[in-house]
């Protein structure tokens, strides 16, 4: 009587296949969610350049086709992000003419500003805490959310002080890289006042005023990496003018530029570490399950197939291939056909 059993080899593999494929979707479903969050340790330096007007203070008047320099500086405060799960991020912006370049203090810069960006890691929705500041809307700032989707979102705005709605154009490659297009403008709109001379904004006989500050921006133009949101080129258009109480019409010009955008070194940079990024996402949540599944159903057919066939042995454990008399695996008679006791000698005989 014999039966079958499974060699070793053929369950290793079928169990190693069986892993693999319930290791696929794990990767695709679990891993790779849980991979796309926003850093924490982040410390870059991204930068504009552009030619426009701006309003010198020692001169006391606009100069114009002057270079202007946009110096953005993202610092993650690790303590803070760990603590609260979220990720906190501190943004120093600086606006300088050639003038004041190389700034060694930010204070001494046309214009600066420091903020505290917090977003939900997962979301890159705002999250109201952690010493934020100014209190951030929107959708998207200094990044847009993972798997970005081709439809309009809301951008923050710093300067405006609220968001403003970008449009989705299509595709654009930057250094050679794909990314979503969008693009906004923002209509000349009062965010402030400030006091000045009467005469900043026509009205001479006053020695001081508060003027009104009006913003506006020609025209906005964002480029994100499809899968990361990480923006990889930018440019922006502003507008900051002075009107006197209740005018209409801008009197003096405190900083107009068509156009600033990524220098050309910033834009390899985010193309780089857009790059990155999503081959690392997209080898966990593509190229390793595919790889899963496909080795995982190979080995599973393959080692089933080993299984199911087995080996024959009898009921003592012996291979069947070894077993029964006359076999391969026969052992001789010790004492010969022809002895006494010999198995043919026991057979009766038919003649």
């Amino acid at each position: 009587m014999t039966r079958r059993t499974a060699s070793p080899l053929s369950l290793v593999l079928l169990g190693l296949g069986v892993f693999l494929l319930v290791l696929a979707p794990m990767l695709a479903w679990y891993v790779e969610p849980r991979a796309k969050r926003t850093p924490i340790d982040v410390d870059q330096i991204t930068v504009f350049k552009g030619t426009g007007s701006y309003f010198d203070t020692e001169k006391i008047k606009t100069l114009h086709n002057e270079n202007l320099t946009v110096t953005r500086q993202v610092r993650g405060d690790v303590d803070d992000s760990e603590d609260s799960g979220r990720a906190v991020w501190d943004v120093s912006t600086s606006v300088d003419p050639d003038k004041s370049l190389p700034a060694a203090d930010p204070h001494d810069s046309l214009q600066w500003t420091l903020e505290r960006w917090v977003t939900d890691r997962r979301t890159n929705k705002p999250v109201h805490c952690c010493g934020e500041k100014p209190r951030f809307e929107g959708e998207a700032y200094l990044k847009f959310p993972f798997d970005v989707e081709k439809r309009d979102y809301l951008w923050w705005d710093n300067t405006l002080g609220g968001t403003v709605p970008l449009t989705f154009r299509g595709t654009k490659k930057i250094q050679g890289y794909e990314g979503y297009r969008f693009t906004g403008e923002v209509q000349a709109t009062r965010t402030g006042t400030r006091q000045v001379p009467g005469r900043m904004v026509g009205l001479p006989q006053r020695s001081q005023v508060l003027a009104e500050e009006w913003y506006a921006n020609h025209g906005i133009e964002l480029v994100a990496d499809k899968r990361t949101g990480r923006i990889i080129y930018a440019a922006i258009g502003p507008r900051k003018t002075l009107r006197a109480p209740g005018g209409k019409k801008d009197r003096t010009v405190l900083l107009d530029s068509e156009r600033i955008a990524f220098t050309e070194k910033t834009q390899r940079a985010q193309v780089d570490l857009a790059k990155d990024d999503s081959s690392r996402l997209k080898l966990v949540g593509e190229t390793l399950p595919l790889l899963a599944l496909v080795l995982g159903g190979a080995l599973t057919l393959f080692g089933g197939a080993l299984v199911a066939r087995g080996r024959k042995t009898d009921t003592n454990g012996q291979n069947s291939g070894s077993d029964g008399p006359g076999g391969p695996g026969a052992h001789p008679d010790p004492e010969g056909p022809h002895s006494p006791t010999s198995r043919s000698a026991l057979q009766p005989t038919t003649m």
